[in-house]
């Protein structure tokens, strides 16, 4: 089975669109959300209303910052753009989008897989995986072969080798995966794979960015895909929305 990941959407629907067409040509047959559905972007409520019918056929989704800061309002430690789009996303809302949002669970799994939105070590505090040391406290909560999750709004993966009854001390590894190579994910590590950012890319490539991984062949592909940034770009600043984020998703940065 092919699954396809999707996080940091970030209330972008062009990007969103792109991605799941794209993952459907490439034969997804499930779909995980990754949390921060909404935040920044200038069409929460039509993607969740997209996300929602996903869900209906059987999608996993967790929640993340941005989601659960555009139900409470909580947005403190956030800056002070983000901040204001938060409060602009609350707005948006109809009481179906706050039902859906507040619904979204913090982990879930399939099989050895888990899901989570930042990180399995403390994940309602939201953690960033940045280091090695970050990676491997998100793999020792999880307890699963494999966690994804998103957050960090740039491709990684990271690996370990699987705890051994006298382990040897070994540190986890980690590499920027090339757009469209397959990898092959050994049984006998440890992996965490961030998926990237849907609607928000930060490491200089406008592009949308997602994750596909093949079950059976244990075979993980991260995708760059093309979308009108333009008009996702246009809408933020016709809405009223901070000027930057829409300068953004020109750039990727």
């Amino acid at each position: 089975m092919k699954i396809a990941l999707l996080a940091d959407i970030h209330s972008n629907l062009e990007a969103l669109q792109a991605c799941l067409a794209h993952a459907e040509q490439e034969g997804a047959e499930s779909f995980v959300f990754l949390g921060d559905l909404v935040g920044y972007g200038a069409d929460p409520v039509a993607c969740l209303a997209l996300i929602a019918k996903y869900a209906d056929q059987g999608a996993l989704l967790v929640c993340g910052n941005h989601d659960e800061a555009a139900l409470t309002g909580l947005a403190g430690n956030m800056n002070p753009i983000a901040r204001e789009a938060i409060q602009w996303t609350r707005r948006q809302l109809g009481a179906k989008e706050r039902a859906f949002l507040s619904a979204l669970p913090m982990t879930a799994r399939h099989g050895d897989l888990l899901f989570v939105h930042a990180s399995a070590n403390k994940p309602e505090t939201w953690p960033y995986i940045y280091s090695g040391n970050q990676a491997k406290r998100c793999m020792d909560a999880g307890d699963a072969a494999i966690c994804f999750v998103g957050h960090v709004h740039q491709q990684m993966l990271y690996w370990s080798p699987k705890p051994d009854p006298k382990p040897v001390p070994t540190g986890v590894q980690v590499f920027t995966p090339t757009p469209a190579l397959s990898i092959p994910l050994a049984q006998d590590r440890r992996w965490l794979a961030i998926a990237g950012s849907v609607g928000q890319p930060r490491d200089g490539d406008n592009a949308a960015a997602y994750a596909l991984f093949e079950d059976g062949k244990r075979l993980l592909t991260f995708f760059r895909v093309p979308y009108d940034h333009q008009t996702a770009a246009r809408k933020i600043v016709a809405a009223g929305l901070p000027g930057q984020l829409a300068e953004q998703l020109l750039t990727g940065e």
